[in-house]
């Protein structure tokens, strides 16, 4: 894939790993460690110019949406990932209403701005069933200004429609969220828009039909070890050149020994077939949950994949995966659940569940 940098950047590192010598455009000396920032692979985001680690943090559990957290570990958290060497951070107004943008805004004053890429959101907002999406012009309007407060910056690097296979139509994201968003963009406030979904055909659908330049999407669960249906679309994707964001590797917990939370969308089938895999994988010695970490990060077309943790014991870890290749061990029970568990489900997905029970909970109101 052919991409160009943006003038005054440092060209592009390789897909899979840094050139010898070579730092990112984000690394700021007497800030970060060169001997951690080597250790880091670094790749290019579509044709934006940004060349993102791979492993990228995701700022969902700051706003306590997996469990209770403590603010100044959240804090703690943030500045080590970006002075290890994560460059691309990504929030949104809906983790924890507002709560993640408000802690990232309390780290963030204290690391320099030249250091990271941040992304947030519009359209998603309120747990209120009636309130959860809102895609008009004016809110989006809004609500990047707000983010914008609350994260202290004077712009956003990559904003987001938030899961737009809930809005009413793709006409109301096409004719409201998006020019508005390419308004913000002409002021200054943001420089790339990008949209995100669990479905692909719907984002499909919008970056064919949209005559604003759609730079990023980031799709969620789809290039996991149950579920690669993301690795055909990266061809499309590239076409585009659209740079693409991984995130959840593990499947929202499914791919974890402690199993998903009680929310989960997927169908019980996926369920049941994640939870005998976690314990074969148990049996041998080996954790799930590295294994579909390095599942998607050893996809080397995958500019970068996001893992949200409130816990530094956890952030620790999620690093050393990206500096320790598996071991023997860990690569055979990879090829082994693979064959015994995830290739039977032939990539089966919850595509239409989460919508349908929204749809009847906003009928009942």
């Amino acid at each position: 894939m052919s991409i160009s940098n943006s003038p005054g950047q440092l060209p592009a590192l390789s897909h899979d790993s840094n050139s010898p010598g070579q730092l990112p455009a984000t690394y700021v000396d007497n800030f970060h460690s060169k001997e951690e920032i080597s250790r880091m692979p670094y790749r290019c985001l579509g044709n934006t110019g940004l060349v993102v680690s791979a492993l990228s943090f995701g700022a969902s559990s700051l706003g306590s949406v997996f469990r209770s957290t403590i603010e100044d570990e959240s804090v703690e958290i943030v500045k080590k990932a970006i002075r290890s060497g994560i460059n691309y951070v990504d929030t949104a107004p809906w983790y924890g209403q507002r709560k993640s943008e408000t802690i990232l805004g309390k780290a963030l004053k204290d690391i320099p701005r030249s250091s990271y890429y941040i992304a947030t959101k519009v359209g998603r907002y309120e747990k209120d069933v009636t309130k959860m999406f809102d895609f008009s012009t004016d809110k989006t309007f809004w609500s990047v200004n707000q983010s914008l407060n609350l994260l202290g910056l004077e712009y956003i690097d990559v904003i987001q429609i938030h899961d737009i296979e809930f809005a009413p139509s793709l006409d109301i994201i096409l004719q409201e969220t998006l020019p508005a968003l390419q308004k913000l963009k002409e002021e200054g406030k943001v420089k790339y828009i990008g949209i995100t979904g669990y479905p692909l055909e719907p984002i499909k659908s919008v970056i064919e039909q949209s005559s604003i330049k759609i730079d990023v999407v980031l799709s969620y669960c789809r290039a996991t070890m149950n579920d690669n249906i993301l690795k055909e679309w990266l061809p499309y994707f590239q076409s585009r050149q659209v740079g693409v964001v991984n995130a959840s590797p593990i499947g929202m917990g499914l791919l974890s020994s402690r199993g998903p939370p009680e929310w989960h969308p997927a169908p019980e089938k996926i369920k049941q077939t994640c939870t005998l895999a976690a314990a074969y994988c148990q049996e041998r010695g080996v954790d799930i949950s590295r294994l579909g970490l390095r599942f998607s990060l050893d996809q080397v077309d995958i500019p970068t994949t996001l893992v949200s943790t409130a816990s530094l014991e956890n952030l620790s870890k999620n690093l050393e995966s990206v500096y320790t290749p598996l071991s023997d061990l860990e690569t055979k029970v990879t090829q082994e659940v693979m064959e015994r568990f995830f290739q039977p489900l032939n990539n089966a997905h919850w595509e239409g569940i989460e919508l349908s029970k929204y749809q009847a909970q906003l009928s009942q109101n």
